[in-house]
């Protein structure tokens, strides 16, 4: 069997107050607290993938504005995590949408809450991320690059 990581996006979406946008589950039963975060799916950009899930978990419209970080995690199931942090801004909520249905509401958190460990956070990739945006981890976007569309170029 060929071993293949998960591979995720996840979004630091912070307000003018500081406060941090965080998602609500119930993965197994039990709520937790996420950045908006996601699967990768077929033919899709990190970048795309990214705006995606936010607008799916939040119904809000995201704009990246740089990498905070690239992540691996092994979690306690043994699968592994190769998760692509972004931080960004987002629109105002969409009236007519619906969240995610494994999505139960949204929070905008403060610092305090998430480093006292007030809340339960789905994994430590969320604090991590977090705190890294906070002390200033960001990379260009143009440090991404779709291979896929240079592929057909290269082939026309």
């Amino acid at each position: 069997m060929r071993w293949s990581p998960r591979v995720t996006v996840a979004a630091v979406i912070t307000d003018t107050e500081g406060r941090h946008l965080l998602v609500e589950e119930s993965p197994e039963g039990t709520p937790v607290f996420n950045q908006p975060a996601g699967h990768l799916e077929a033919n899709e950009t990190l970048l795309d993938a990214v705006c995606r899930e936010v607008y799916e978990e939040t119904c809000r419209t995201f704009e990246p504005q740089g990498l905070v970080g690239i992540y691996q995690w092994v979690a306690p199931s043994g699968d592994t995590y190769l998760r692509f942090c972004f931080h960004g801004v987002v629109e105002q909520r969409v009236e007519d949408c619906d969240l995610d249905p494994d999505i139960s509401a949204t929070h905008w958190l403060d610092q305090r809450q998430i480093e006292n460990n007030e809340i339960a956070l789905r994994s430590p990739m969320v604090k991590r991320c977090i705190l890294d945006f906070v002390n200033g981890s960001s990379t260009h976007l143009a440090c991404l690059h779709d291979m896929a569309s240079a592929a057909r170029q290269f082939h026309e």
